[in-house]
């Protein structure tokens, strides 16, 4: 079984959210998450669940219409095919653990790939930045 802590797996990437994976297999992902301040994992809707637990830092983790304002301590979980994104507030890191079961598949995260690209939370909601 692996076994790492936040401080071995931290890095962090000054344009986007950064995943470290922890393990995978065909039932369950782990990564801890590494968010810059504003940093996000864009909404996007995959077939599986999420529960992210909130180690450091204050954020916002969407959860379908809601938004649920996170720090340390809190577990937000969302099931699979609802909305659910992360962000970091602007005033500093967020640091979390998020599992998914079973994992998204690359297709899934075409939203996500797409927020990020654009620059916005909500693809389907937000104007790009530049538009």
């Amino acid at each position: 079984m692996p076994a790492t802590d936040f401080d071995a797996e931290r890095e962090y990437d000054d344009d986007q959210f950064s995943a470290r994976g922890v393990f995978e297999s065909d039932h369950m992902k782990v990564v801890c998450g590494y968010f810059e301040p504003g940093q996000f994992i864009p909404v996007h809707a995959p077939g599986s669940d999420v529960a992210v637990h909130v180690r450091e830092g204050t954020g916002v983790v969407r959860e379908g219409d809601t938004e649920h304002e996170v720090e340390p301590g809190d577990v937000v979980v969302v099931p699979a095919d609802v909305d659910r994104g992360v962000k970091a507030d602007e005033g500093g890191k967020l640091e979390a653990l998020l599992v998914t079961a079973p994992p998204p598949t690359d297709a899934e995260h075409d939203p996500v790939r797409e927020g990020l690209r654009r620059g916005v939370f909500d693809p389907e909601a937000e104007p790009a930045a530049d538009d």
